[in-house]
């Protein structure tokens, strides 16, 4: 069975990164149906770089968000504003497709990158949502970023089309795109990385944050609106701590949140299950996981 796919790639200030990307998509043996660019209000060229791109391809589209041009640079991950513009693409899509996938403009893909995954929906009707190995560059080298089997990177994400509509249903919060994943378990579904299906990811997670304290301390506090448990978050960030001394942070941001009683999730159905993966039978059971 041959699925159809679009691409939505949000983008502010990206104009380094999307002709590499552009260079990409197009040379994909299974070409998109669309490619929607939505723009986010850049300053640097990015939008009318678009707006050539799209002239010179019927199934490219650029698209300018209309939301509030609010915040800095670096805050747009705490704001998800990458979830914003996904749902303004998703609006731009001239008509539906079986799979709609984010991308990132600081990814790249081989050739037949999303050829493969297709065929990945198509073989496994339950598979919801789904991405490739994320790579990026340590010390020079292309190394593979090690998350849990269920969780593909969010730099590139797919979305079987039945999804969409409880992706439109997020709250606009940093974390949403692991909540998504149990939105997606609660409805039958199963997600899943495949490592053998490699993209290249420029940027790494919080690469626009000025110092990796921060940026760990903002993964706790996304942590916090997702509703984990607190000696999850604990054993997780020292976990991680064995590789990135600066994920001890991230206790910090969780805890001031909770300090603040910062509002969390509100979708209790979702919060329980992202506990019940969190509890020590489970854990015990299937292994202490990457993320979750």
């Amino acid at each position: 069975m041959n699925l159809s796919y679009a691409l939505v790639t949000p983008a502010r200030n990206e104009a380094e990164n999307l002709p590499r990307l552009a260079e990409s998509v197009i040379a994909q043996t299974l070409p998109p149906a669309a490619w929607v660019i939505v723009d986010d209000h850049s300053d640097d060229g990015s939008f009318a770089w678009t707006e050539g791109l799209a002239a010179e391809h019927a199934f490219i589209h650029a698209k300018a968000w209309e939301g509030p041009n609010t915040g800095a640079l670096s805050e747009g991950r705490r704001e998800a504003r990458d979830l914003h513009a996904f749902r303004a693409g998703l609006d731009a899509l001239p008509a539906p497709a079986d799979v709609v996938i984010k991308v990132d403009a600081d990814t790249a893909f081989e050739p037949d990158y999303f050829e493969r995954l297709l065929a990945k929906f198509a073989e496994q009707p339950d598979l919801g949502i789904a991405g490739g190995g994320c790579y990026e560059r340590e010390d020079g080298d292309w190394v593979l970023r090690s998350t849990a089997a269920s969780h593909p990177r969010g730099a590139s994400r797919a979305y079987r089309w039945t999804l969409v509509q409880d992706i439109r249903a997020l709250e606009p919060r940093m974390g949403w795109d692991g909540l998504d994943e149990i939105k997606a378990e609660l409805r039958g579904y199963r997600t899943q990385q495949f490592p053998e299906i490699a993209f290249r990811h420029y940027r790494p997670e919080g690469g626009r944050e000025r110092h990796r304290l921060r940026a760990r301390a903002v993964s706790g506090r996304a942590s916090w609106f997702m509703g984990y448990r607190p000696s999850f978050l604990i054993l997780r960030a020292l976990h991680r701590a064995r590789r990135d001394p600066a994920a001890v942070a991230m206790i910090w941001g969780y805890f001031a949140e909770a300090a603040k009683r910062s509002p969390r999730c509100a979708d209790t159905e979702v919060v329980a299950a992202v506990r019940q993966r969190q509890a020590l039978q489970t854990l015990l059971r299937e292994g202490f996981p990457a993320r979750t």
